[in-house]
């Protein structure tokens, strides 16, 4: 089918800067944008959807989450990460079954369909529920099996997570025509093993995948690395073959100048999390600096138990802000870059070249956020709106590969009712015991 949504405010491309439709036409055949301009086209289209009143902007790619942990929100507030890590969220992460999980994704995808997030990079245990759940539903997303590894004497080749997160890859990458791919992933320095990370990082590049971790999120996570082997995580996953294929790190709150310039040269994208930084005191990450060096720096959520949820409009008017303000210059983080951030960054860091930004032959995923909100008004400048005022809330359609998922508060391809329904079950039977909340 053949769709033109017309008389929208249109922010036109991303690399290199944006183009504002003002009365934009936005053309789409099948999958992929054909049209876009400020003139209505020659040619008509099956179906016309009247958008005024809206502003069209590529899908939002949450860049680094864990869906399932919808099901943990609020837990462990108010801790440090390490306490709230080890003494709370693992010993209830143990007592969850893959049906738990499965309530818990699909509670994260109505979330972020509704919140105009397109696509997402996920890390949990089970992840074939993940991805079973985002095929159903249309959206894109990048998921992984994380490896741990907490035996010293433990041989690598005996490492049941590294044989799963193969295994995942081999049942799961591409499929959807590409909409679910499967990256590979160590959770983090403190959480594996040296010889697990070698000999893991060795299968990774010759599979040619995609390595996604957690790197220098907090100080005490940095410092007692260099304290054990001399090294910050950053050099000690270079040095162990982590950075010769791909990479994805979350965080990197504390990397150092070295490690900033080390990771642009391994290629490394970076995944900005802001809300959960601060909400666990971990700090701020030296985003401008890395913006200067050249580091494709993505946004992310992070999980709703540290979060608390999954509003990337949220982490885009955040990372607009705090940057300015710990480093007292209010241009250091202009609404673009962060925009880009939010959009075509995380694109990339996905492997995902054919989305990211709104120009003809890529693929038609996109938002659309309502400017009838007093919040919203006048529109000056689109791109102040799209980083500074916008709210998730103000999005009334989401848009992947051409297919509506999201419209005006409806839900067209997952059952919401039931999702609740059986997420609240979860819930029960997760703190509560047997029956199910009704």
């Amino acid at each position: 089918m053949r769709r033109l949504y017309k008389n929208a405010v249109v922010l036109e491309g991303g690399d290199g800067g944006y183009t504002v439709l003002t009365n934009g036409f936005l053309g789409v055949d099948g999958d992929r944008i054909d049209y876009l301009s400020d003139k209505a086209p020659a040619v008509p289209y099956d179906e016309e959807r009247d958008m005024a009143g809206t502003m069209l902007i590529p899908g939002l790619v949450n860049a680094h989450t864990h869906t399932p942990m919808t099901l943990l929100r609020g837990v462990g507030s108010d801790l440090p990460l390490q306490s709230w890590l080890f003494d709370t969220v693992f010993r209830i992460e143990d007592r969850l079954t893959p049906a738990m999980i499965r309530a818990g994704t699909e509670l994260a995808l109505l979330e972020m369909i509704a919140a105009g997030t397109t696509s997402f990079t996920d890390m949990y245990m089970e992840p074939q529920e993940t991805a079973e759940a985002v095929l159903a539903c249309g959206m894109k997303a990048n998921l992984c099996r994380p490896v741990q590894c907490f035996d010293p004497t433990e041989r690598p080749e005996d490492n049941y997570r590294v044989r799963e997160s193969l295994a995942l890859y081999d049942r799961y990458h591409n499929a959807g025509n590409g909409r679910v791919k499967i990256d590979f992933c160590v959770h983090a320095e403190y959480t594996c093993t040296a010889p697990v990370v070698k000999y893991y990082a060795d299968l990774v590049r010759e599979r040619r995948g995609d390595l996604h971790i957690h790197l220098s999120e907090t100080k005490k996570e940095h410092d007692e690395c260099v304290q054990k082997y001399g090294v910050t995580p950053a050099r000690w996953f270079a040095d162990l073959g982590a950075f010769d294929c791909t990479a994805l790190a979350a965080h990197c709150v504390w990397v150092t100048e070295e490690d900033m310039r080390l990771l642009r040269e391994r290629g490394v994208s970076v995944v900005h999390c802001p809300s959960s930084n601060m909400k666990l005191g971990s700090g701020f990450a030296p985003v401008p600096r890395m913006l200067e060096l050249g580091l494709n720096v993505a946004l992310g959520t992070d999980g709703a138990a540290s979060n608390n949820n999954l509003n990337m409009p949220e982490e885009l008017h955040l990372a607009s802000l705090l940057h300015n303000g710990y480093t007292g210059d209010p241009t250091v983080m202009p609404a673009g870059v962060t925009l880009r951030m939010a959009t075509l960054n995380g694109a990339r860091a996905q492997g995902r070249e054919d989305t990211g930004e709104l120009r003809v032959g890529k693929k038609a995923d996109f938002a659309a956020l309502s400017l009838r909100g007093p919040h919203m008004r006048p529109c000056l400048d689109p791109l102040a709106l799209a980083a500074y005022s916008a709210q998730g809330s103000d999005v009334v359609m989401t848009v992947v590969d051409g297919r509506i998922l999201y419209d005006h508060g409806k839900f067209l391809t997952m059952d919401a009712q039931r999702v609740y329904e059986d997420a609240d079950r979860a819930v029960w039977e997760l703190y509560h015991g047997k029956e199910s909340v009704r």
